[in-house]
């Protein structure tokens, strides 16, 4: 009796502790706001996935904060990976979306970037979605072949961004022709680009791509998508395989293409406490997997397929592991992007 006694004051001190500690998360959050840093500019699909978590993660967090989304552009945003890790509040009130490359920068040697990828607290990803390059019909080169023969002019944004790190890889690794034209803040500026002719095309998100109006009335196409094993939702474009690579080169590519894996990573600061970390972490996938949210992504052109912070960190460590020899090829091929400025 003594011992069950014992056993059940234990239980009970333990859902007290726990109740303790929901508590104290609550009142936290309770009355205050949630900021979610947009690395981009308005209107591409991250500002987008950004701005529909911010009407709806407040309603799953404890206490019910206000959750506000802020465009930070600025080179590819790195700058909002920057801020999230050295100068904001450490306490759960900062999250901050980001670029699938940008946790590979310090990796490839880019002293812009002023953080250590394996200290973010990463959340998740909302979907998986597949690079893709988008170009106008009347462009000369119509086919991934025409690129060892002729020039493609390409808008990107900054460095660790997809529109910038794709084309890099494909000029300076497998020695393709293409001009960079970088520094647009995000999809929209570099949709307008192609548009003006400044371009003739650029690298986006295939959910992105899909919501421009070129693919419709047959004024833009589907020139590549980024992966080696082709997306099945692409029926158009041909992957990366179809390119002749050397055994380094191929090595190299799989590691550049981890980045895709990442999707598209929501973080918080390094040091964010233990309780209101787990209850963001919940609170996001809450979100994503409430029907309603759901609906309204589907409407709006997304679609959700939640990457995991652990499968996240995975990825991530996944690349610390490789070899130093591929990593360099990378790093040599992506310092390239120096010379696009």
């Amino acid at each position: 009796m003594q011992k069950l006694t014992r056993a059940a004051t234990l239980v009970c001190a333990l859902l007290a502790s726990i109740a303790a500690k929901a508590d104290a998360v609550e009142d936290f959050y309770r009355g205050k706001s949630v900021t979610i840093m947009i690395g981009y500019g308005s209107g591409g699909s991250d500002d987008l996935w950004a701005r529909l978590m911010a009407r709806h993660m407040g309603r799953f967090l404890p206490g019910q904060p206000n959750v506000i989304p802020q465009n930070v552009p600025g080179a590819g945003s790195l700058v909002a990976a920057n801020q999230a890790y050295k100068t904001a509040p450490k306490d759960g009130t900062i999250l901050a979306l980001i670029n699938r490359g940008v946790p590979f920068e310090p990796l490839l040697g880019n002293k812009s970037a002023q953080f250590d990828p394996r200290q973010f607290n990463y959340i998740g990803s909302p979907d998986r979605d597949t690079i893709v390059g988008y170009i106008r019909t009347d462009a000369p080169v119509q086919k991934l072949a025409d690129l060892r023969t002729k020039e493609l002019i390409v808008a990107a944004t900054g460095s660790g961004a997809d529109s910038l790190t794709y084309p890099v890889m494909l000029r300076d690794l497998f020695h393709l022709k293409v001009r960079i034209v970088q520094g647009y803040p995000g999809s929209r500026d570099m949709n307008l680009a192609v548009e003006r002719g400044e371009a003739q095309g650029t690298f986006i998100s295939y959910d992105t791509a899909l919501r421009e109006p070129g693919l419709k009335d047959g004024s833009r196409r589907l020139l590549l998508q980024g992966r080696i094993v082709p997306d099945p939702r692409i029926k158009d474009a041909p992957g990366l395989a179809e390119l002749d690579m050397s055994p380094a080169e191929r090595k190299a590519m799989e590691f550049f293409l981890l980045r895709a894996d990442m999707g598209r990573p929501f973080v918080a600061p390094p040091g964010v406490p233990a309780d209101r970390l787990a209850a963001l972490r919940k609170a996001f996938v809450d979100t994503l997997t409430d029907a309603a949210v759901t609906d309204e992504a589907q409407k709006q052109g997304l679609n959700t397929s939640i990457i995991t912070p652990a499968e996240q960190m995975a990825t991530l460590l996944k690349a610390y592991a490789f070899d130093e020899a591929t990593i360099e090829n990378v790093r040599v091929t992506m310092q390239g992007a120096e010379k696009s400025k």
